[in-house]
C-alpha cells in the first residue's frame, strides 16, 4: 500500500525550470523543489477559490482594468488575512510530512514566497479570471 507522502509526491506536475543547485538557500530548494509544483499543481484551485473570492466580494474585480485587476490580487493576498490563509492552506495541505517539518522550521519567510508564488499563478492566469456569465 502507498503512503499519503509518495502519493503526493506522483502527484506533482515537474517544472524543468526549477532547478536546485548546491549553491542555493536552503529556501530556495524548498520553493523549487514544493512549493512551485505545490502551486501547480493546486492551479485550478487556486483559480476557482480567487473567483469565489471576487463573488463574495460583489464582483468589483471585474469591473476594474488589467493594471487595477493585477492590484485587486496583490492586495486581496496582502491585506486579507483570512483570503491569505485560505491560500496557504491549499499549498500546506499538499505538503509531506517531512515537508511540513521543513516548512515550520521556517514558515515566515516560506510563506512569504509562498504567498508570491500564489500570486504570480494568479497573475499570469488573469486572462482566465474573466466573468462567467453562465
Amino acid at each position: 500500500m502507498e503512503t499519503r507522502d509518495s502519493l503526493l509526491l506522483r502527484m506533482r506536475p515537474e517544472i524543468p525550470s526549477a532547478k536546485i543547485n548546491p549553491n542555493m538557500s536552503d529556501d530556495e530548494c524548498f520553493q523549487n523543489k514544493t512549493l512551485r509544483p505545490v502551486a501547480k499543481l493546486q492551479n485550478d484551485l487556486l483559480l476557482a477559490v480567487f473567483r469565489n473570492y471576487v463573488a463574495k466580494h460583489k464582483n468589483v474585480f471585474y469591473d476594474l482594468t488589467i493594471e487595477k485587476r493585477l492590484d485587486y490580487i496583490e492586495n486581496a493576498i496582502h491585506k486579507d488575512m483570512k483570503f491569505r490563509n485560505s491560500l496557504k492552506g491549499i499549498i500546506i495541505g499538499q505538503f509531506t510530512l517531512e515537508e511540513f517539518e521543513i516548512y515550520i522550521k521556517n514558515s515566515s519567510a516560506l510563506n512569504k514566497r509562498m504567498m508570491d508564488i500564489v500570486k504570480e499563478r494568479l497573475k499570469s492566469n488573469i486572462q482566465l479570471l474573466e466573468y462567467d456569465f453562465v
